[in-house]
């Protein structure tokens, strides 16, 4: 069984190491240290640093890869329109299990990420920078860094920077989350789409990117665009931070140029040399089999040709002695449990995908691969935010790439191999909260638990239907546990799975429960007359 991978694994690069440069001098790089492996920094001005981001194509490194440089001017532009100063939030969130390349980033060398950051806040004229982390090991790192900078709680500085904790969660990375909890509410996306660059934290324009899109900036702007341009690709310039983990000997976070042949990097991290299957991207991403990984080099367009994904950079393969349906069922399972509750595609689609994905295993033939199919069609384009839409491309994925395996299951009596357990998910199978003292008011525990009287039960599966986040049902259509917890997200639906049970068979009861302490809400500077891009 893979364990969940450490906040900081193992760092390897490939060639000159350029985000990881002083790793091999020092755990984590202060501000002397950073200063004197990377030296001093000047600022840009806004369009400067548009134009430096759009000659090294610089991507967003979160998974979606918007072009950073239109989205620098979009919030600027905005700015200028609206009249009031943008604020500059930069994404740790990294709340995948098999994603470790921001949080490397954050505790050994938070300085250059805050570098990148500065630059495009000082461009726009920004009075107000937050970091979102989920772990208390980043938002130790990046507290001391603002602390070695003067930064913290603005007192030396007309900049207010602060460092934003949030809970663990696959919701709790996606923008709209991050921004949602700055303002004070929960970290779960807010239930419409809405573009950050036009109305963010507090309404304001907000340019938001993750942890190593700021900081391959900082890298850009010390070296300039033709020196950067020297490492990797024509295309697609520079280095890419990746996290190697599954079936392989040591999982890593490794800094390769782009270029770099996909099967060196598997060899790297102690990967079987005939994978049976790699997924590529994390579990938002999609698998490749052992022919196409000899033909993929590490970059976005190549991953892409061959029907993989960068993604967020996480590169997982499985060996050949495992079922790869089972070892996608766990992870279906754990994406089903991380949905924020508040979308009928996300908090019943997914938990109905991860039972399709156990009816086929359990032999439930043609009729469950196509329902499977039909679930995973219709989460698509119909959620909140993009966490039905990655779930379902993963699902759709698997089915693609491990046809031989499906017919087994489908047409047989499944494969004959056994689920190791190689892909790493977070112990117990879901993300811990993680923030002493009092979570966030809608993602920390509830203080209500719901149990099932077994002696009058009789299987409707109303419950499953009401609470998937807490309720699914075993192949004998009964709830598979007799008593949880209730998110602190789902406690209406809780109560309303109590009302509408027929046999009566559900009770909640409560717990006492300290008040989470409140939070600062960071303040906005406004101004008028102050160019966002000046030239």
């Amino acid at each position: 069984m893979n364990e969940a991978l450490p906040d900081v694994p193992e760092v390897r690069v490939v060639g000159l190491p350029q985000l990881t440069s002083g790793f091999d001098l020092v755990d984590r790089l202060d501000l002397p240290m950073h200063l004197k492996v990377h030296g001093p920094l000047e600022p840009l001005g806004g369009e400067q640093l548009a134009q430096l981001a759009e000659r090294i194509n610089l991507r967003g490194r979160g998974g979606a890869g918007f072009p950073f440089h239109k989205k620098l001017r979009s919030v600027a532009e905005s700015a200028i329109k609206r009249g009031v100063r943008p604020v500059v939030v930069v994404n740790g969130s990294e709340d995948e299990p098999a994603c470790r390349k921001d949080t490397v980033l954050i505790n050994r060398a938070p300085h250059l990420i805050l570098d990148g950051a500065l630059l495009c806040a000082e461009a726009m004229g920004a009075r107000t920078l937050v970091v979102g982390v989920t772990r208390e090991s980043t938002q130790r790192s990046m507290e001391a860094a603002l602390a070695e900078r003067g930064l913290s709680n603005g007192r030396r500085s007309a900049l207010r920077a602060r460092v934003q904790r949030n809970p663990v969660r696959m919701v709790t990375g996606a923008a709209a989350s991050l921004i949602r909890s700055i303002d004070g509410g929960p970290a779960i996306p807010p239930g419409r789409k809405t573009s950050a660059s036009k109305s963010g934290v507090g309404g304001a324009p907000t340019l938001l990117s993750n942890a190593e899109t700021f900081a391959q900036l900082a890298i850009a702007a010390r070296i300039g665009p033709e020196r950067y341009g020297n490492t990797g690709l024509y295309d697609e310039p520079g280095t890419v931070m990746l996290t190697v983990s599954g079936a392989v000997a040591r999982p890593m976070v490794i800094e390769v140029p782009t270029g770099v042949p996909l099967r060196y990097v598997l060899q790297l991290a102690g990967a079987p040399p005939v994978p049976q299957g790699v997924l590529t991207g994390g579990y938002h991403g999609k698998w490749i089999d052992a022919a196409t990984v000899n033909e993929a080099i590490v970059s976005r367009n190549s991953l892409d040709a061959v029907g993989g994904s960068l993604g967020a950079g996480a590169i997982l393969p499985i060996s050949q002695d495992t079922c790869p349906l089972g070892e996608s069922l766990r992870v279906a399972q754990w994406l089903a449990e991380e949905s924020a509750g508040q979308c009928g595609p996300c908090y019943l689609g997914l938990p109905a995908a991860a039972r399709g994905m156990e009816d086929i295993l359990n032999g439930g033939g043609p009729a469950a691969l196509e329902a499977l199919k039909q679930v995973a069609r219709n989460v698509k384009r119909r959620g909140a935010c993009s966490h039905p839409d990655g779930s379902a491309m993963f699902l759709e994925s698997t089915v693609k790439a491990f046809t031989d395996d499906l017919a087994a299951h489908v047409l047989g009596n499944g494969c004959g191999r056994p689920v190791a357990g190689v892909l790493p998910l977070f112990e117990g199978g879901r993300a811990p909260t993680g923030i002493p003292g009092g979570q966030s008011e809608e993602n920390g525990p509830s203080r209500q638990k719901i149990y099932v009287d077994w002696t009058l039960c009789r299987g409707h599966g109303l419950c499953a239907d009401i609470l998937p986040e807490v309720f699914q049902l075993g192949a004998d259509g009964f709830p598979t546990v007799a008593q949880a917890q209730v998110p602190r997200y789902a406690e209406a639906k809780a109560l309303r799975a109590v009302r509408r049970c027929p046999a009566l068979a559900l009770r909640i009861e409560e717990e006492a429960q300290a008040k989470a302490p409140s939070r600062n809400l960071p303040v906005l500077s406004q101004g008028r007359g102050r160019r966002a891009l000046g030239r």
